[in-house]
């Protein structure tokens, strides 16, 4: 029987295309291009993914590139912010590049467009530009500088990149086609002045190269074979091109700009512009606020790099964008977690149960399994006593037959310890229930191989020993927006859909074993979900956030 063919996916049948007609591999080099604007999020993960992944699967390298071309809006905060995420994610770049590194080249070929007549200084104001570029169906009308002498184009351009000529006097435009239907096409802008410090070449530059033909000329420079961008970028292909016309030369590698659909995920958003300012109005507390859908903001939250990137290998690359439900990324790291993390006990909404035939004085460590998943993973010792908390909801004084937690006059058993039988409670002065009296059946220990250790019985509770109980702070996050899709609604801001219930604090209690952990430990608390160290936590106060409940809560809401 034949063996049967991995399946690819469009973008690497076509490399196998081109390595089938003339390309080798040894001439396959990727990139991964992000601007250094702001901190990447999940769909900047997927398309680290893409590229690291294709480096792996053709053992080709991949450059890690700053598009570092508008220093109005770039910062060096960013730039680490990027390369300390894509290592998280485990990826390593074969040569760390920026698109300021090619500005003197770039320039040298500016100069040799204006020389050949493709190109020329336009003195017009941006609202002019735009006037006169047309509609999709109108072409638009040639600017009155397209004629310009070539010698008084050069001065012009050597004015503004000096410094000489004042800020946004002067463009560089390319000499196209003002009647092209891609509007992309009728003479865009190269350069623009900008006086301005760059957070690389300082003062040294007044001008800086537009995007469009910055990133082919730098994929270029770096022999980069394929250049994946995401769909909004197809009408940009032609001018890649033809930008890529004026500097090929016989024998080098001419890249490939091919695209690829966004992913976007619903329940949040992934403009840089509108999560700036969820920061700037304070709605979060930062780029790495847990409830931000950034890379950081996810490793904060407790994702591992597999569920990110499992998640990106799960949704795949397509042609289409579509909206991938949050629910697929929380099912992802609750996989992963589920193989990985140590379970432990705590306790988030306390109500206390006393095992009233239980000797006040005595204590005693129990046994308890670090993960039942992962045999390696050993066991620990858990200390019990006479009083312990449980959760309040684990308790009732009546329910019907389909709860199977405490109820007055029935039995659970406690996790790794022994079986308790509710006999009485106290109340408040308002009715609630704040105590909780049980007796406990001696023999019953977990473990202990006795026949009445083995009884079954049908629920079973996590508990902490109050005695032994360690207060920690936790930070229960939920989705930051409660519509799908809130910045898609043309009435109403993003900001009106932000979940006012996204983040509540409260003190819980856990078992004595959770003092001392390293930040980013991921847990899980029994029967609660999965939880992480967090990087506010000092020697005086422990801080876990919550990463998602054992099971999605959403739902049944959702239906």
């Amino acid at each position: 029987m034949s063996e049967e063919k991995e399946s690819l996916n469009f973008i690497e049948q076509i490399i196998e295309k081109d390595l089938q007609n003339g390309y080798t591999k040894d001439e396959l080099r990727f990139r991964f291009p992000p601007e250094p604007n702001g901190y990447l999020h999940i769909g900047h993960a997927s398309a680290i993914c893409l590229n690291f992944g294709l480096g792996l699967k053709y053992n080709a390298p991949v450059n890690l590139r700053f598009d570092d071309t508008n220093p109005a809006k770039e910062e060096q905060e960013y730039v680490d912010a990027i390369k300390r995420d894509v290592s998280w994610l485990d990826f390593n770049w074969d040569k760390e590049c920026y698109a300021s590194d090619y500005f003197q080249e770039l320039y040298n070929w500016a100069i040799e467009l204006i020389k050949n007549d493709k190109a020329y200084v336009d003195s017009q104001t941006s609202e002019e530009i735009r006037e006169q570029k047309g509609t999709p169906t109108q072409p638009g009308s040639n600017s009155p500088y397209r004629d310009r002498p070539i010698k008084e184009s050069l001065q012009l351009l050597e004015e503004m990149k000096n410094g000489t000529a004042p800020e946004g006097a002067h463009v560089l435009r390319a000499k196209i086609d003002m009647a092209s239907s891609n509007m992309l096409m009728r003479d865009p802008v190269m350069y623009r002045t900008l006086h301005k410090h760059h957070h690389r070449t300082g003062t040294d530059w007044k001008i800086f190269p537009m995007y469009d033909w910055t990133h082919g000329e730098s994929d270029y420079l770096e022999q980069v074979s394929h250049s994946f961008c995401t769909l909004e970028f197809l009408p940009h292909r032609e001018l890649y091109n033809w930008f890529l016309d004026q500097v090929y030369e016989d024998g080098k590698m001419r890249p490939k700009q091919r695209e690829f659909a966004r992913r976007n995920l619903s329940h949040t958003v992934v403009s840089k512009r509108k999560l700036a300012r969820l920061v700037e109005e304070g709605i979060v507390t930062g780029w790495d606020d847990p409830r931000m859908p950034t890379i950081s903001g996810l490793r904060r939250r407790g994702y591992t790099p597999d569920s990110i990137k499992n998640f990106a290998e799960s949704i795949g690359v397509g042609k289409r964008e579509n909206l991938i439900d949050v629910s697929h990324l929380e099912f992802n790291v609750r996989e992963d977690l589920n193989k990985k993390a140590p379970r432990v006990m705590a306790v988030l909404n306390p109500l206390k149960v006393v095992i009233t035939n239980y000797p006040e004085s005595k204590e005693e460590w129990l046994t308890a399994e670090n993960n039942p998943e992962d045999e390696s993973a050993g066991s620990r010792e858990l200390p019990f006593s006479r009083e312990l908390y449980i959760e309040k909801e684990d308790f009732r004084e009546e329910a019907n037959k389909k709860f199977f937690r405490l109820k007055l006059g029935k039995e659970v058993r406690l996790k790794n310890a022994y079986i308790i039988k509710a006999e009485s409670c106290i109340k408040d002065a308002d009715g609630n229930v704040t105590e909780v009296h049980c007796t406990y059946d001696i023999d019953s220990k977990s473990g202990s191989g006795t026949e009445a250790s083995l009884r079954r019985v049908k629920g079973t509770l996590h508990w902490v020993s109050i005695k032994h109980a360690l207060p920690i702070e936790v930070r229960l996050y939920d989705r930051l927006f409660t519509d799908p899709s809130p910045d898609t609604h043309k009435d109403k801001d993003f900001i009106d859909f932000v979940n006012p219930n996204s983040l509540e604090v409260i003190t819980a209690y856990g078992e004595p074993s959770l003092a001392n952990l390293s930040i980013e430990t991921n847990l899980q608390f029994q029967r609660l979900g999965y939880f992480v160290v967090d990087k506010d936590t000092t020697k005086e106060k422990i801080v876990f956030n919550r990463t998602v409940p054992l099971r999605d809560s959403w739902a049944k809401i959702d239906k």
